[in-house]
């Protein structure tokens, strides 16, 4: 393991610390009980058929009432509305579309003025869309930290603070001092404050009053409910079959992050991988005290495998990341969503940044897949002579983008011609996975090549040069 995390297994108390935890999304528990929406029964039609309900598939549905209050919208949903990745997600809100600068400039460099602003304008819609519809989402706009581990971060934190600088954010380069003054940990040796754009919420809280403003608009939602497949019908329709009954639409929308697409060319593009989270019990005034962090900001640590936590509004603390786990075939279901290998490394590393918490127990522990593209951000397309679009491949930055990549599949598919849609970052497609076993050789040898460089302070092998070398590579 890189340091500082010990080279030992993890303790018997570092192990009971979740053994008693409820496998299930803090976040969806944490939610007031209500029925299910009816699953279809029978054949209907519609404006427009949206596959999947979390936050892709609601903001498509919210802008596309916005757009035309009189659109027949219907959104299906295989489990219930935010069981996927939008109920799981560490509920960290970030303006950025490109999974960072560093990312975007790598890829899209004469583009990354417009993206930028673009994302910030995302971001401020977000908010005016939470008070447009009474959302308590439990937004706080605590700016993100990174929490920097080894003396190699640190030499490359005042370049991080000076790109962001000129692309207009508010930030500060912390040393080790002022870094354990915000949050104290003796792991710390100094860290990088964003204050703009960027916060955590309530990410079950987000995706419900979401739902309630979808169906106050009049959008029919129909909960477990999986598509099974979808076909032109006629010249200017598409039909989407389900167990129910089929919906003939003008226009369908894919919304499914990780999980199989209907359209089987994207498979080539989209790989699940499993992130994993321990959420704590309340802190108490003495533990909160103990660690500071009054400022309750965003936190992830610099290193290719990170960690990335947060307070809850009650005082707890999300603790996930670090593992990303990957399974031949990319298969995504309930039984992946523990692993107790992962959970066990968590435990370990959040004692080891965090003595003075000994004690504490972990109330939730879950997994859930991540849409993983080659680019780590959203991709678009359309298919079936435009009556389909799409917008996946998130990586794990979706909870601000998701409202974003709506906007721009439903402008595909009504054939606007905007700002955004012109962008080779709309127009493009990331370079696809090849097809296994080839697929889990090079996503294990990547994996590898990145925990190696995160042990040999930071310096990348020939696997991960190559990478970089192609325009295929990633510093998380």
């Amino acid at each position: 393991m890189p340091r500082p995390w010990p080279t030992s297994p993890p303790t018997a108390e570092q192990r009971a610390a979740y053994a008693d935890a409820t496998p299930r999304s803090f976040w969806l528990d944490d939610l007031a009980a209500r029925a299910d929406d009816a699953p279809l029964t029978a054949s209907t039609t519609a404006d427009l058929c949206i596959v999947g309900g979390g936050f892709t598939g609601l903001w498509a549905a919210l802008h596309a009432k916005a757009d035309d209050p009189a659109r027949d919208v219907v959104v299906l949903e295989a489990d219930r509305i935010g069981a996927g990745a939008s109920g799981r997600n560490g509920g960290f809100v970030i303006a950025s579309l490109t999974h960072g600068l560093a990312n975007g400039l790598a890829r899209f460099p004469q583009e990354m003025a417009a993206l930028e602003r673009l994302a910030l304008e995302n971001y401020d819609g977000l908010k005016a869309d939470l008070g447009r519809h009474g959302i308590d989402a439990q937004l706080e706009e605590t700016g993100e930290l990174l929490a920097l581990l080894e003396p190699h971060e640190l030499e490359g934190a005042a370049e991080e603070a000076e790109l962001a600088g000129a692309f207009g954010h508010d930030v500060a380069v912390l040393d080790e001092a002022a870094m354990r003054a915000e949050v104290d940990s003796p792991t710390y040796r100094g860290g990088v404050w964003d204050r703009t754009g960027a916060g955590v919420l309530h990410p079950g809280r987000l995706v419900a009053g979401m739902r309630e403003a979808a169906l106050a608009a009049g959008v029919r939602i129909h909960e477990h409910t999986p598509a099974l497949g979808m076909e032109p019908a006629g010249r200017d329709a598409i039909e989407v079959r389900t167990p129910g009954g089929t919906i003939r639409a003008r226009r369908a929308l894919l919304a499914t992050s990780a999980y199989p697409p209907l359209l089987a060319r994207l498979r080539h593009f989209i790989v699940p991988v499993y992130d994993y989270a321990l959420v704590t019990e309340p802190l108490s005034g003495a533990q909160k005290a103990a660690i500071g962090w009054a400022h309750r900001q965003a936190i992830a640590d610099g290193g290719n495998q990170f960690h990335y936590y947060r307070l809850t509004a009650d005082d707890r603390i999300l603790w996930g990341g670090y593992d990303a786990v990957y399974r031949r075939g990319g298969p995504v279901g309930p039984q992946h969503d523990e692993h107790e290998p992962t959970f066990a490394a968590l435990s370990q590393h959040f004692f080891t940044t965090f003595p003075q918490l000994a004690g504490l127990r972990f109330t939730h522990r879950w997994g859930g897949a991540i849409d993983t593209c080659s680019r780590f951000s959203v991709f678009f397309g359309t298919a079936h002579g435009g009556r389909v679009a799409y917008a996946m491949g998130y990586t794990g930055l979706g909870v601000a983008a998701t409202r974003f990549g709506a906007r721009v599949a439903l402008d595909l598919l009504d054939g606007r011609d905007t700002e955004a849609t012109r962008l080779r970052y709309v127009r493009r497609k990331p370079v696809p996975f090849p097809p296994e076993p080839v697929r889990s050789g090079v996503i294990a040898l990547t994996q590898r090549g990145l925990a190696a460089a995160d042990r040999d302070e930071g310096r990348r092998g020939p696997w991960l040069r190559t990478l970089d070398r192609l325009g295929l590579g990633f510093d998380s």
